[in-house]
């Protein structure tokens, strides 16, 4: 028995619902450091306000992809976390603009993140559960295509605001301009449409067929020998390593603490404890033979498939320079092109809005090659299409610091867009093949722990090394961020990928 082969647009009506996603990250992350700033925030404190996304990412992501694994409703088993996530999702967009203080603000992101998350973590593994291996890039590819249509939309909504409709982008101290706060509603509304569409116009085959197909691939029958917590780490080296963790973190943590450093310094290392004890506690669990969620998620973590571990370095880098550049970009433009730190003028407000507009841009190519991508990776390979991408990327970062006219901002942007789709799909495409189907959403939500890892890391580092380095220039954070890429792109090349490309659907 096997998987049947999707047309073009039933592939696009399961990646449909990446529209809306994509429509409201694109608003968050090119409008939350202004937002942030307008409520008083200082530079070097935006890095730590950012850091309820990844956090919120790191837990929510693999315990929906382990409950959404193990779910059957008259939903099926992903689409009602869709539609759980868009609805909270669309309700946060609408609260964020219009958040009196910065501390709801900063609330409101989390819970605005988390939603995001319920909804977006099963796309992933909904394209790995519904087309066969051969199709899956196509499918990834399809998902980036609807990423970077929604961004670009989402992105450029303040400016059309602006300056086509005529809507204020400015406004008293504290108070968010009227065309910030029209472009998060309509998001609200684009977001939840858009996953209606894919949980109303797409199905999903039943456990049994699921585990039908499994009993049919002869590397994922080998995988039914341990259908719950896999045999390859031993309880001595889970608590081995659970102690390691929480050594390291608590030696650096006491460091912080007597050298006076910055305290968002903490929460790097604090959670460096915290999944120390995780560890330690499922170790001892498993040694009284107790098998429950909880072991099983602490215990895959550490049974993660050779192609998964090292793309998981290449994603790591990856996403610090993605998260640098969304943290710091408003500023660095601001500052380094515009010459002004004062949120209430208009000189600042317009600068911001250009921010909005690259976005646009980077997103706008991202949908654009999305569909080239395979055509180059069937003719170089996924490794090395990945590495040109980053490094295109990385370049464009860099090249933004000797750059002093806002119109030539744009040509960094297309590097940064080439990077964008390609970060979307190719990591995917290499890992779905590698992964044991019965625990296909588990793991992809495991994956993002290398998305949003980076990304607590960048919140709790960035803001203190710009301070303490930079003299709070935050160009320079454009700077570490293209290096990383670059070095990401370097990473790709150890991963040893047998994925199958094909573009004749």
């Amino acid at each position: 028995m096997e998987k049947r082969k999707l047309s073009f647009w039933e592939i696009w009506n399961m990646s449909f619902g990446f529209l809306g996603i994509q429509f409201g990250f694109a608003l968050q992350n090119a409008n939350t450091s202004r937002i942030f700033e307008t409520l008083g925030a200082k530079i070097d404190e935006i890095p730590i306000l950012w850091i309820a996304a990844p956090v919120s990412g790191l837990i929510i992501q693999p315990v929906i992809g382990y409950f959404s694994d193990r779910t059957w409703t008259r939903l099926g088993r992903r689409r009602p976390y869709f539609l759980i996530g868009a609805i909270l999702s669309s309700i946060a967009l609408f609260i964020m603009p219009n958040s009196p203080t910065l501390w709801i603000a900063a609330g409101t992101l989390w819970i605005m993140d988390a939603s995001i998350n319920v909804s977006m973590e099963p796309f992933r593994a909904f394209v790995g559960d519904n087309l066969p291996d051969h199709q899956r890039a196509l499918g990834f590819v399809m998902q980036s295509f609807f990423i970077g249509t929604g961004a670009v939309v989402g992105s450029v909504l303040p400016y059309l605001f602006t300056n086509v409709f005529d809507v204020s982008n400015v406004a008293p101290k504290g108070i968010i301009p009227d065309a910030v706060k029209w472009s998060f509603y309509i998001g609200g509304i684009v977001f939840l449409l858009s996953v209606l569409w894919t949980v109303f116009k797409t199905t999903e085959y039943t456990p049994e067929e699921l585990h039908a197909f499994e009993a049919n691939s002869k590397k994922d029958s080998q995988n039914l020998s341990h259908p719950e917590t896999e045999s390859g780490v031993s309880t001595k080296k889970q608590l081995l390593l659970g102690l390691v963790f929480a050594g390291i973190g608590g030696l650096i943590s006491f460091l912080i603490f007597e050298n006076s450093l910055a305290k968002e310094l903490y929460i790097l290392f604090i959670g460096l404890i915290f999944m120390g004890v995780l560890f330690v506690i499922a170790s001892q669990l498993r040694t009284k033979k107790v098998q429950n969620g909880f072991t099983i998620i602490m215990t895959d973590l550490l049974n993660m498939p050779k192609t998964m571990q090292k793309l998981a370095w290449v994603q790591f880098f990856s996403w610090f320079a993605l998260f640098s550049m969304w943290i710091y970009t408003t500023q660095a433009v601001t500052q380094h092109i515009f010459g002004t730190t004062d949120t209430t003028s208009k000189v600042y407000n317009d600068a911001a809005d250009w921010v909005s507009v690259l976005f646009t841009v980077y997103n706008g190519i991202a949908a654009a090659v999305a569909f080239l991508l395979p055509i180059i990776a069937k003719k170089v390979g996924v490794r090395a299409t990945h590495l040109l991408a980053l490094c295109a990327g990385g370049v464009g970062l860099i090249s933004i610091y000797f750059i002093g006219d806002k119109q030539m901002l744009i040509l960094p942007m297309l590097g940064v867009g080439i990077a964008w789709a390609s970060i979307l799909s190719m990591p995917y495409a290499m890992l779905s093949g590698a992964l044991p189907a019965a625990k296909m959403g588990y793991y992809m939500g495991v994956f993002n722990f290398f998305v949003v890892i980076p990304q607590i890391v960048a919140a709790t580092i960035l803001g203190f090394v710009i301070k303490q380095f930079f003299h709070n220039e935050p160009i320079y954070a454009l700077i570490i961020g293209g290096v990383s890429m670059i070095f990401a792109g370097l990473l790709t090349l150890r991963v040893n990928s047998r994925t199958k490309i094909e573009i004749h659907e």
